[in-house]
């Protein structure tokens, strides 16, 4: 085995911690998943926010899971957000029986970006003022990430809220910096009933658990062979640096069940592995899983 993945396991591990110390619905639903029939959490992926300019963008994140052997795959475009993404697979080694959470098999990884030249000059400035203060932060953003620390100064308030009005997702990013955006369970390696997303998103909801409805509480690819739902962010109080104290979205937990192609169909489910199934990502998908931070999603009552 290469002697470098216990090292990115660890790093991801301390990502996990973080978005963990910070999101009391994700530590719960993991906890709540995991102690149905036992079952073995998997993760499908974990997905990163980041702003496209002066190499504060997809490169600076992705750099660290390409030196431990990732492979870039499809690029995603999300013309109305303003966003485009990356998507990167894990290399393939052994996994110990059993292995859970991070310890299991590796987890895909999505890292989008904030096409910071769209925005308004005002946003611009804000987004460079603080990717300019971080200096060479992004050489850093996995340890950012790791660390649950801004490679940059605290905003005002008011740069927070100009962001926000022009873009939600580039106002998370301006106070969650590098921090894992979610995690994703990989609902079709569990072992219980939960493994059909329906019954999870049912179960989820039926514990007291508001999901994006976005699209619709599930989100289903044209091909029907990718299903993937979420909870709605946690919210954490932020203090800007004139001292104001806000809520603000932090992190959520996704849910995908990949479905077995086609070709694979005849083959009987205990000999179906992770290849045999739907692999990548859908656009259309994840522009409404992008919807779990905004105020939108927040605010609305529980149904």
């Amino acid at each position: 085995m290469d002697p470098t993945i216990p090292l990115s396991r660890e790093v991801l591990a301390s990502m996990e911690a973080v978005y963990l110390s910070r999101n009391p619905t994700a530590k719960a639903v993991l906890e709540l998943v995991g102690s149905v029939a036992d079952d073995q959490i998997c993760y499908d992926h974990f997905a990163f926010r980041t702003f496209g300019v002066n190499g504060y963008g997809i490169d600076s994140m992705a750099k660290f899971f390409l030196d431990f052997g990732y492979t870039p795959r499809e690029e995603l475009r999300f013309p109305a957000k303003k966003l485009r993404a990356l998507w990167f697979s894990p290399p393939s080694v052994p996994t110990s029986r059993g292995g859970s959470g991070v310890n299991g098999p590796l987890p895909r990884v999505f890292v989008s970006e904030l096409l910071v030249d769209q925005m308004s000059p005002q946003t611009q400035d804000i987004i460079k003022k603080y990717t300019g203060i971080s200096g060479s932060g992004n050489k850093h953003a996995a340890l950012a990430s790791a660390l649950g620390s801004l490679t940059w100064e605290k905003p005002l308030h008011s740069e927070f809220q100009q962001l926000a009005r022009e873009s939600e997702y580039a106002a998370w990013t301006l106070v969650n910096g590098y921090a894992l955006n979610h995690a994703t369970i990989s609902t079709h390696q569990l072992k219980s009933r939960l493994r059909d997303i329906k019954n999870l998103n049912q179960f989820i909801e039926k514990n007291g658990f508001k999901l994006n409805s976005e699209g619709g509480t599930l989100k289903v690819s044209p091909d029907g062979l990718l299903q993937q739902s979420s909870t709605v962010a946690d919210s954490i109080h932020f203090q800007f640096s004139d001292g104001l104290t806000e809520s603000v979205p932090c992190s959520y937990i996704e849910f995908a069940e990949r479905l077995v192609l086609p070709q694979y169909s005849n083959l009987p489910l205990e000999e179906v592995k992770e290849h045999h199934r739907r692999d990548g990502f859908e656009v259309g998908n994840a522009d409404k899983i992008f919807e779990s931070t905004s105020k939108e999603q927040l605010t609305r009552k529980a149904g």
